[in-house]
């Protein structure tokens, strides 16, 4: 599957957007120093920066979350708490395992499968409610 950013990931917040794309890049970045045979430090890199962008990313998302007293914020912080316990033992498993192409694509697949269902079926409610909190910039 391709893990290409569109329009049917955009949730109207331009933040929240942004930073969504930021984590789309990375991950086309590790797809890419598999495919072109970059050594694994390059994997690594990528993979260690998608980690902390995505810890970034969520406090984003959970600060607007609280500030706007969001309903189901208990649920989607889980996800987030879980999601970065999954990026964690991922990581470790490459690192430990070696930049296999079997693994980087179990790794890129699992990422990219979890934001898309995540951005489609959580984050779009998300920003809904913040817009209809005045919680928008477009």
């Amino acid at each position: 599957m391709d893990y290409i950013w569109d329009k049917s990931l955009e949730t109207g917040h331009k933040r929240i957007d942004e930073q969504h794309k930021q984590l789309f890049n990375s991950l086309i970045s590790i797809i890419e120093a598999s495919k072109q045979g970059h050594g694994k430090d390059e994997i690594f890199k990528t993979l260690d920066f998608l980690g902390e962008y995505t810890i970034m990313h969520f406090k984003t998302e959970e600060d607007l979350q609280k500030e706007f007293d969001y309903p189901d914020y208990t649920i989607h912080k889980k996800c987030h708490d879980d999601f970065k316990g999954t990026i964690n033992d991922l990581t470790c498993e490459i690192k430990k395992k070696g930049p296999s192409k079997k693994l980087i694509n179990t790794v890129t697949k699992t990422i990219g499968d979890w934001l898309i269902t995540h951005i489609k079926n959580s984050d779009i409610e998300m920003a809904s409610y913040l817009k209809s909190k005045g919680a928008f910039c477009a």
